[in-house]
């Protein structure tokens, strides 16, 4: 080996700090993205009283947004090549924040065109919010070296659960002592805020006055290789691409209803409990519940505790899902075992929230059997999303990532009608958790019978 061979392999040591200031900033983006997400969820019970909806009413506003999410998920991936992340991400935040601001305004609307207009507004906010996850990714390939992308991916999607155990701690209060309307505006705030700091402090590496030049030699440590995208279609004819995409079907619905539903379930099942819990905290945070001494009030907040309980176990998931695969695999398992017995696993754990209705009455009890499926989950999640690279090449990746993103918004379509018509008189919430409590199994013998082997795709000269 030359002289030169030996500079160009010697590893360049990590130093400087500011791409962790940037991947706290994506991590605070994910945070909020979930925190406006799912504040309409806290707000239903008070939208059903004030304007009448009906069950099919709220899940059809869900229904379009995870239309438009699903549309958004494949539209900005173009995007955001073509614009770069900064202003990806000031187009994706910039839409929903509108359309989440845009919600405050809905009360001061006629009774007839509320509902329309909600169907409007969460379908710019799922179309903006589906720029979210691209514009990170490809901020993290812009200031990370390969070996430490894992883990900055890591590290920002846990914003995910952060969000969702933020919203109860907001939105209720707010709702409770303001108004709904005022629930909108305080949330949407918090992102004109994170937009405030991304644009002035964000910019590539190399552009960057915050970066010193052995932090820049470190992020561009990685030999440059020329990736290929292929086309889509390429790509969607492989049942490879199938074997992904069907998992995510299945399996992403169960956690847009924990996400749009759960909280409604607590309150329809639990009032009493949750008014006990949420008398404490009426005489913290709410002086409108004290003046009221309404049961409904005070479980408004007392919700917040079992739900915040539920993302708390839930976050345990995310780390256990992808140690889980890699101690088998270093244990000897093949690549397809640990994948595999790891997913069979999840889907063991998740079963007994399909019988959890009829086994227990006690609230505790509950948000236990449903934070332990919501941690497998996740956990789940963690060992499918590496099947894009496990049966894709490097060129692939991305399209497959894209078209399983999309099949899982269309699942969410798919769900949120069926929770509509359960709810409606079909079983109730025992029939939807019944079906998210055994479609894990369904996902993994779907997986198994496209890639039996979980051998990479044959994609032949086209990707050449």
């Amino acid at each position: 080996m030359t002289q030169a061979d030996r500079i160009e392999h010697t590893p360049v040591r990590a130093a400087g700090w500011y791409r962790w200031v940037i991947c706290g900033l994506l991590f605070a983006a994910t945070s909020l993205l979930y925190v406006d997400r799912l504040t309409i969820g806290y707000l239903k019970g008070t939208l059903t009283q004030q304007y009448g909806w009906t069950q099919a009413d709220y899940a059809f506003v869900v229904q379009f947004f995870m239309f438009a999410y699903a549309v958004g998920f494949v539209l900005f991936g173009e995007l955001i090549d073509r614009l770069g992340a900064k202003r990806g991400y000031i187009i994706a935040v910039g839409v929903w924040t509108a359309a989440h601001l845009g919600c405050a305004l809905i009360g001061f609307l006629p009774v007839s065109w509320v509902l329309a207009s909600f169907v409007i507004s969460q379908t710019v906010l799922g179309l903006g919010q589906s720029g979210n996850f691209p514009s990170a990714l490809k901020t993290v390939a812009e200031w990370f070296p390969q070996r430490e992308r894992s883990f900055a991916i890591g590290l920002f999607n846990a914003g995910s659960n952060v969000g969702a155990i933020l919203t109860p701690m907001i939105v209720p209060f707010v709702m409770l002592t303001f108004g709904w309307q005022w629930a909108f505006v305080a949330t949407g705030l918090l992102s004109i805020l994170w937009l405030a700091v991304w644009i002035p402090f964000y910019s590539r590496p190399a552009e960057s006055r915050f970066v010193g030049k052995a932090e820049l030699a470190y992020i561009e440590s990685d030999p440059y290789v020329p990736v290929k995208q292929l086309p889509w279609l390429t790509v969607l004819v492989k049942k490879e691409t199938w074997a992904y995409s069907l998992g995510k079907l299945l399996t992403d619905p169960v956690w847009f209803f924990y996400s749009f539903w759960l909280p409604s379930f607590f309150l329809e099942n639990y009032k009493a409990e949750l008014a006990d819990i949420g008398g404490p905290m009426a005489a913290i945070g709410s002086f409108i519940c004290i003046l009221q001494n309404s049961t409904a009030c005070r479980a408004s907040l007392g919700v917040a505790l079992p739900v915040i309980a539920v993302f708390l176990i839930s976050d345990a998931g995310s780390i256990a899902g992808g140690w889980m695969s890699t101690a088998m695999i270093n244990a000897g398992l093949s690549v397809n075992k640990a994948r595999k017995f790891s997913l069979l696993i999840c889907a063991a754990c998740v079963l007994p929230v399909a019988f959890m209705t009829t086994l227990t009455r006690d609230l505790w009890l509950t948000t236990l059997i449903i934070g332990v499926a919501a941690a497998a989950h996740q956990a789940f999640s963690a060992n499918l999303m590496t099947l894009t690279s496990d049966l894709m090449p490097k060129e692939a990746v991305g399209r497959c990532s894209g078209i399983g993103g999309t099949a899982g918004a269309i699942g969410g379509i798919i769900m949120a009608k069926g929770v509509a018509q359960a709810l409606s008189g079909l079983g109730g919430y025992s029939a939807v958790f019944l079906v998210a409590g055994v479609v894990y199994f369904a996902a993994v013998l779907v997986i198994h019978l496209l890639s039996p082997r979980l051998s990479p795709a044959d994609f032949g000269a086209s990707a050449a």
